[in-house]
């Protein structure tokens, strides 16, 4: 599932860590119902990942496209609060789904993402492994598959493992824009496949991004997504 939330409350020094769909912190305002979503920590320097994915992009990606998610979430929950029509309401759903999965979408995907350094594309034995042998055939074979499956998406998306909770397996998932992964999907990995995650380095050519990648995925979290999603 999702990534674990920090809620600060405000006007206090107690702090929760809930359950949520997002990664990043949450801040409570006193007195109102509405929420101020901040641009969460990347686990890491924004060289490590290199020479797979620059810092460059990285620190792009990180400071300038979600914190533009961030931004467009809080305006848009601020409107809804004051909404006072049906049809005011319907209006900013768009405005909500596409910053609010960009949002939720980008806090998953950095803790995705390892330095090799740290054990970043390294599978170790284990659950996950063994599924992905049971559903793909072998990992190299899920590795073409899903590859093949994200770098087809037209426009703009993500590419994901997700855990089927209804047929209890592995499955390659797209979806469009910032839709994030939802039931009966638990997300495993998930990989940005818009323009801005890979072209100031790889350019158009999605296949090499994606043959790259790999070599930083955490499945050591990866691994932890599956445990979880199969209890």
């Amino acid at each position: 599932m999702y990534s674990l939330a920090r809620t600060t409350v405000a006007r206090s020094s107690i702090t929760t860590t809930a359950r949520g769909l997002a990664a990043g912190r949450t801040r409570f305002v006193a007195g109102s119902a509405a929420s101020v979503h901040t641009l969460p920590d990347l686990p890491y320097a924004y060289d490590a990942l290199e020479p797979h994915i620059s810092a460059e992009i990285m620190k792009l990606h990180h400071t300038k496209h979600h914190q533009t998610y961030v931004n467009g979430l809080n305006a848009a929950e601020e409107s809804y609060g004051k909404a006072t029509t049906t049809q005011q309401k319907i209006a900013l759903q768009s405005a909500l789904k596409f910053n609010g999965g960009g949002h939720v979408n980008h806090s998953f995907f950095w803790k995705i993402l390892a330095p090799a350094s740290s054990g970043g594309g390294q599978l170790s034995d284990g659950p996950l492994k063994a599924a992905i042998e049971k559903d793909f055939g072998s990992v190299d074979a899920f590795k073409k598959q899903f590859n093949a499956t994200t770098a087809a998406i037209q426009g703009s998306g993500w590419g994901w493992l997700g855990y089927n909770k209804d047929r209890k397996k592995l499955e390659i998932v797209t979806t469009a824009n910032q839709d994030p992964l939802l039931a009966p999907y638990v997300p495993i990995i998930g990989v940005d496949i818009w323009e801005h995650a890979f072209y100031l380095q790889y350019k158009n050519v999605k296949p090499d991004y994606l043959a790259a990648i790999w070599n930083v995925v955490n499945f050591k979290q990866a691994e932890t997504h599956f445990r979880d999603a199969t209890k």
